[in-house]
Protein backbone atom coordinates (compact mmCIF):
# COMPACT_ATOMS: atom_id res chain seq x y z
CA UNK A 1 0.00 0.00 0.00
CA UNK A 2 1.01 3.58 -0.71
CA UNK A 3 2.24 6.15 2.10
CA UNK A 4 2.79 9.60 1.24
CA UNK A 5 5.61 10.95 3.74
CA UNK A 6 5.42 14.62 4.51
CA UNK A 7 7.82 16.10 7.40
CA UNK A 8 8.03 20.37 8.72
CA UNK A 9 11.87 19.71 8.31
CA UNK A 10 12.36 19.79 4.91
CA UNK A 11 10.47 22.34 2.57
CA UNK A 12 6.61 21.98 1.90
CA UNK A 13 5.31 20.52 -1.69
CA UNK A 14 4.86 23.92 -3.99
CA UNK A 15 3.24 21.80 -6.59
CA UNK A 16 0.99 18.78 -6.91
CA UNK A 17 3.66 16.11 -5.46
CA UNK A 18 4.55 14.83 -2.68
CA UNK A 19 7.60 15.22 -0.45
CA UNK A 20 8.06 11.17 -0.76
CA UNK A 21 5.79 7.92 -1.10
CA UNK A 22 6.78 5.12 0.48
CA UNK A 23 5.42 1.61 -1.24
CA UNK A 24 6.77 -2.09 -0.43
CA UNK A 25 9.33 -0.97 1.46
CA UNK A 26 11.04 1.70 -0.59
CA UNK A 27 10.72 5.10 -0.12
CA UNK A 28 10.72 7.83 -3.57
CA UNK A 29 11.61 11.54 -2.93
CA UNK A 30 10.50 13.86 -4.72
CA UNK A 31 13.45 16.01 -5.93
CA UNK A 32 14.42 18.03 -3.22
CA UNK A 33 16.03 21.85 -3.93
CA UNK A 34 17.65 24.09 -1.32
CA UNK A 35 14.48 25.51 -0.01
CA UNK A 36 15.31 26.10 4.01
CA UNK A 37 12.39 25.08 5.73
CA UNK A 38 11.89 27.47 8.33
CA UNK A 39 11.83 30.67 6.04
CA UNK A 40 10.89 28.90 2.73
CA UNK A 41 13.55 30.93 0.69
CA UNK A 42 16.64 29.64 -1.12
CA UNK A 43 19.53 31.51 1.13
CA UNK A 44 22.48 30.29 0.08
CA UNK A 45 23.83 31.54 -3.53
CA UNK A 46 26.74 29.28 -4.11
CA UNK A 47 26.91 25.73 -5.23
CA UNK A 48 28.36 24.74 -1.88
CA UNK A 49 25.67 26.14 0.52
CA UNK A 50 22.89 24.75 -1.88
CA UNK A 51 23.73 21.57 -2.23
CA UNK A 52 24.14 21.19 1.98
CA UNK A 53 20.87 22.18 2.27
CA UNK A 54 19.13 20.20 -0.47
CA UNK A 55 20.98 16.81 1.60
CA UNK A 56 19.84 18.57 4.75
CA UNK A 57 15.95 18.25 3.40
CA UNK A 58 16.73 15.04 2.06
CA UNK A 59 17.81 13.89 5.38
CA UNK A 60 14.67 14.91 7.00
CA UNK A 61 12.68 13.13 4.68
CA UNK A 62 14.27 9.97 4.36
CA UNK A 63 13.90 10.31 8.40
CA UNK A 64 10.13 10.84 7.84
CA UNK A 65 10.06 7.41 6.15
CA UNK A 66 11.90 5.21 8.09
CA UNK A 67 15.41 5.64 6.13
CA UNK A 68 18.70 7.59 6.11
CA UNK A 69 21.76 7.60 3.47
CA UNK A 70 23.11 4.87 4.49
CA UNK A 71 19.53 2.71 2.61
CA UNK A 72 19.74 5.05 -0.25
CA UNK A 73 20.02 2.78 -3.58
CA UNK A 74 19.29 5.08 -6.10
CA UNK A 75 20.36 8.84 -6.35
CA UNK A 76 19.36 11.21 -9.22
CA UNK A 77 21.80 15.40 -9.05
CA UNK A 78 20.36 17.47 -11.33
CA UNK A 79 22.93 20.46 -11.99
CA UNK A 80 22.31 23.66 -13.81
CA UNK A 81 26.21 23.84 -14.55
CA UNK A 82 28.08 20.56 -14.58
CA UNK A 83 31.07 23.01 -13.64
CA UNK A 84 29.58 22.37 -10.15
CA UNK A 85 30.06 18.54 -10.30
CA UNK A 86 33.41 18.41 -7.97
CA UNK A 87 31.94 20.65 -5.72
CA UNK A 88 28.73 18.76 -5.41
CA UNK A 89 30.39 15.57 -5.28
CA UNK A 90 32.34 15.60 -2.19
CA UNK A 91 29.42 17.07 -0.50
CA UNK A 92 27.47 14.72 -1.86
CA UNK A 93 30.28 11.85 -0.90
CA UNK A 94 31.01 12.67 2.59
CA UNK A 95 26.97 11.33 3.12
CA UNK A 96 27.96 7.95 1.82
CA UNK A 97 31.31 7.04 3.23
CA UNK A 98 31.23 3.20 2.06
CA UNK A 99 28.85 1.58 -0.26
CA UNK A 100 27.40 4.57 -2.05
CA UNK A 101 24.16 4.26 -4.41
CA UNK A 102 24.05 4.28 -7.95
CA UNK A 103 23.79 7.29 -9.04
CA UNK A 104 23.44 9.43 -12.60
CA UNK A 105 24.11 13.64 -12.65
CA UNK A 106 22.75 15.73 -15.46
CA UNK A 107 23.10 18.95 -16.51
CA UNK A 108 19.94 21.15 -16.92
CA UNK A 109 18.85 24.28 -18.42
CA UNK A 110 16.68 25.13 -15.71
CA UNK A 111 15.67 23.95 -12.20
CA UNK A 112 12.62 25.46 -10.22
CA UNK A 113 13.34 28.96 -8.42
CA UNK A 114 16.32 28.87 -10.42
CA UNK A 115 18.66 26.78 -8.01
CA UNK A 116 21.39 25.56 -9.05
CA UNK A 117 21.06 21.59 -7.71
CA UNK A 118 18.09 19.20 -7.15
CA UNK A 119 18.45 15.90 -6.13
CA UNK A 120 16.26 13.00 -5.85
CA UNK A 121 16.42 9.79 -4.30
CA UNK A 122 14.99 5.92 -3.57
CA UNK A 123 16.13 4.28 -0.40
CA UNK A 124 15.01 0.98 1.51
CA UNK A 125 12.53 1.85 3.97
CA UNK A 126 11.50 0.11 7.85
Amino acid sequence: MKKVVSTKQAPAAIGPYSQAIKVNGLVFTSGQVPIVPASGKIEANDIEGQAEQVLKNLEAVLAAAGSDFSKVVKATIFLKDLAHFAKVNEIYGSRFKSEPPARSCIQVSRLPLDCLVEIEMVAIAD
